[in-house]
């Protein structure tokens, strides 16, 4: 059976969070970013897409070759 392949994204804060609405800031911590200016590699799923999307405005994302 062939292996399914992940697709896996590169997301790096480019924004503060500072002064922004308390369920942004979780938002970046709970996509693993704890820091301005820090990357994390998540998997590109359903969740982790509406986080990207909430946060959008901070963050920037790329495409990683798995």
């Amino acid at each position: 059976m062939p292996e399914k392949k992940v697709k896996l994204l590169r997301i790096t804060q480019v924004r503060s969070g500072i002064g922004r609405q308390f369920k942004h800031r979780r938002t970046l911590f709970a996509l693993g970013l704890k820091r301005h200016q820090q990357s994390v590699v998540q998997e590109d799923t359903p969740a982790i897409q509406g986080m990207i999307k909430q946060v959008s405005f901070l963050v920037a994302v790329t495409e990683v070759e798995a």
